[in-house]
């Protein structure tokens, strides 16, 4: 039977060419031309990799910019019954403002597993908590804020004033922040990247205990799947703009819409993987010119083997 993880070097191969395409526009100001760039690089590297590929959910139709739209079909193996079936959740540019403005924390990044097995929806918000194995069970998006933090503080046996918590900077946050501070937990911002914080919380080296808010859902299903691998809590509840974003989702989704959903039932197979290639320099390292050739640094996290790989590559 043919795994996902048997593919890991073709998902590898386009997020690393997603993000040396986007690299050339660091600091350039126009994150529309490094999402561009990024998408196309991503989306050629597909049209040669051998599966009967989907684009389950992704990033882009909020703000209409460019992207791999959803059901988009992937792969050089389409209508191919014997194929392996798989489903894409993906970002080719997350952080595409840092990108343009060469700020920490840009990467190219997908998840991929078995076709159904990862939430099918359209790109809309989520209300996201994260954070590492410690917390499962203790902490839950059916709780309060305080509540949150006060069974944070209790399981890692340290004050609520030295809980680190993180959260996107957004004006929608204002009741968020509010109560953070209200109970005088440390309050750590990022102007964008949410899967990258929400990896620093689950990670017991990272430097966040907890991650908290308002974030994009395609991140969201991309974030549950390398949670899955690396051990930890994540939890989503889907958040819609209008009512005809949420009646596009009860087509999509054979599920209550407003419920919260764990990270098994938002990536619900082990063969599974998260795969992010580093653009500017933060949670990876980002893409660099060197006299061997244009290097770049991975992270590859293999759910079903719950293995963990950093891998630099020269183009």
């Amino acid at each position: 039977m043919a795994l996902v993880s048997e593919l890991s070097n073709y998902f590898l191969e386009a997020c690393e060419q997603a993000a040396i395409a986007s690299a050339d526009w660091r600091g350039k100001g126009d994150g529309k031309a490094a999402d561009a760039a990024a998408v196309e690089a991503m989306r050629k590297t597909f049209d040669k990799v051998p599966f009967n590929g989907r684009v389950a959910i992704g990033e882009g139709e909020r703000d209409e910019a460019p992207m791999l739209w959803i059901g988009e079909p992937l792969g050089s193996m389409q209508g191919d019954l014997e194929a392996l079936a798989v489903d894409i959740a993906v970002d080719p540019l997350e952080c595409t403002t840092n990108c343009a403005t060469d700020s920490p924390n840009s990467i190219s990044v997908l998840a991929a597993a078995p076709r159904g097995t990862l939430l099918h929806a359209p790109d809309c918000y989520m209300d996201k908590i994260a954070a590492g194995p410690e917390l499962i069970g203790e902490i839950s998006l059916e709780g309060s804020v305080s509540w949150n933090l006060e069974q944070a503080a209790s399981k890692l046996d340290k004050p609520i004033s030295e809980l680190n918590v993180v959260a996107l900077d957004r004006e929608r946050h204002t009741q968020l922040f509010n109560e953070i501070n209200g109970v005088g937990a440390k309050l750590h911002l990022m102007s964008d990247g949410d899967v990258s914080a929400a990896l620093w919380a689950a990670e017991p080296s990272g430097p966040y205990d907890l991650l908290l808010g308002i974030g994009a859902a395609p991140e969201g299903v991309i974030t549950a799947t390398a949670i899955e691998g690396i051990g930890g809590v994540f939890e989503g509840r889907l958040k819609f703009k209008d009512a005809e974003e949420e009646e596009r989702a009860s087509k999509m989704i054979d599920d209550d819409l407003h419920k919260v959903w764990k990270s098994n039932e938002l990536c619900k197979s082990n063969d599974a993987l998260f795969v992010a290639t580093g653009v500017c320099t933060g949670y990876l390292p980002g893409v660099e010119k060197t006299e061997k050739g244009i290097k770049t640094t991975s992270q590859i996290i293999d759910v079903y083997n719950k293995d963990v790989k950093l891998i630099t590559n020269f183009h």
